[in-house]
């Protein structure tokens, strides 16, 4: 329950709360706090309480808050319910109540570092099938570890931003050389992010057990892929450019306590894991995405049965000893479910281009100029409640001449 009127079917409920950055007309952006359709202007609201580390909200990111670590983000949560459920605060938090729709929404916190796995074995059997027809779907190793690839921070942008069609090169299967030109297969990738808040030490892994020490919370993810670009360059290293040229991610950070009644157990994985893969508290959560393109619905693809769970993805990027920082961002990969409109990828949801989608009684396949792409995801408790994670928008522009 909360004083503030909350509309129906808002994902963002008392029990949510959360952070982004916002700017407000000129003024410089700040960090606020989701409810309802408002925002909670954070720093004059704990400054006028003498809240310890009150002067971090007035921050540009996150990553001074992140950086505090998980009791200070558990008390600054708590700080939160407080506030938006005792009446006796609502003198000292109306006055900077900001509704969603005067605020322009910035990117939540600066990207150190970004690696984007591919966790979902349905997405993975789909590809596998699409692209290795006469073998088998998933490579050998795909079992036994957490598949995945270092990407690009720099070009990690905030919801709303335009996507400009990337250029590169490509090479059909029926042609002798590459040419050059913008992408003819853009495609999405519905994605679950994972937000580092609390490094950890050169050389010094982060075990299974340790992940809600060092993750704060998740984001949408729509890591942009063009296809063409990628099938002529991926082998042997992996994805390049037809990765690396933009990634979208949702305004909201909602925090794994807030997620914590969505938690679902890890799927059973066989063959079994490595030791160092192995934990007594792995987890996944119910969520289901929402993937609308220009405006029509098109697929749900749903979380939970995800092969990898997030905390060993983190102990595997790290089991080399490579450290994290405070805002890195590492991603599910592409979310598919098992049914046609479950699938997580345009390449997927067309079946390679054979197979078009009719939105608005036009055929599509792969993106198209003019094109707007958005995702919104849902949380589950295991009482039924909802709790929703916003959404991450962005519409294609023509490439550059």
């Amino acid at each position: 329950m909360s004083w503030i009127d909350i509309p129906d079917g808002s994902p963002f409920g008392p029990e949510n709360l959360p952070l982004g950055v916002f700017r407000y007309g000129d003024e410089e952006p700040r960090v606020g706090a989701a409810i309802g359709d408002q925002v909670i202007d954070l720093a004059p609201v704990a400054s006028a309480q003498m809240l310890d580390g009150a002067q971090l909200f007035a921050e540009p990111t996150l990553n001074a808050f992140l950086a505090l670590g998980r009791p200070a983000w558990r008390a600054t949560r708590n700080w939160l319910l407080d506030l938006v459920r005792n009446e006796n605060d609502r003198d000292a938090v109306e006055p900077h109540l900001t509704p969603q729709s005067a605020v322009s929404m910035q990117l939540p916190f600066e990207v150190a570092d970004y690696v984007d796995f591919y966790a979902s074995e349905q997405h993975a059997t789909n590809l596998g099938r699409l692209f290795r027809p006469d073998s088998e779907p998933l490579l050998p190793n795909w079992k036994h570890l957490p598949v995945g690839y270092h990407g690009r921070a720099g070009t990690i942008v905030a919801s709303g931003t335009d996507i400009v069609r990337p250029s590169g090169q490509r090479k059909p299967p029926d042609a002798s050389v590459p040419t050059f030109g913008p992408s003819q297969r853009l495609d999405i990738e519905v994605e679950l992010g994972y937000v580092v808040g609390t490094p950890s030490k050169l050389g010094a892994p982060v075990p299974v057990d340790s992940f809600e020490d060092h993750v704060y919370g998740v984001v949408i993810v729509n890591d942009w892929s063009a296809r063409d670009l990628q099938a002529w360059e991926y082998v042997p290293l992996g994805p390049f450019l037809g990765k690396s040229f933009a990634t979208s991610i949702s305004p909201w950070v909602v925090s794994l306590d807030a997620l914590a009644a969505a938690a679902v157990p890890l799927p059973v994985q066989d063959p079994a894991v490595l030791p160092y893969l192995s934990g007594s508290r792995l987890v996944n959560f119910d969520i289901t995405f929402e993937v609308y393109l220009n405006g029509q619905l098109v697929s749900t693809p749903p979380y939970k049965d995800i092969y990898w769970s997030p905390a060993q993805m983190l102990a595997h990027m790290t089991v080399n000893g490579a450290s994290v920082r405070t805002g890195d961002l590492f991603a599910s990969g592409t979310v598919s479910g098992a049914a046609k409109d479950q699938r997580g990828s345009f390449i997927e949801l067309s079946w390679g281009g054979r197979e078009p989608l009719v939105v608005d009684g036009k055929e599509h396949t792969f993106l198209e100029d003019g094109d707007v792409v958005t995702i919104a995801a849902w949380a589950t408790g295991g009482d039924g409640s909802r709790l929703g994670l916003g959404e991450v928008t962005g519409r294609i522009r023509p490439a550059v001449s």
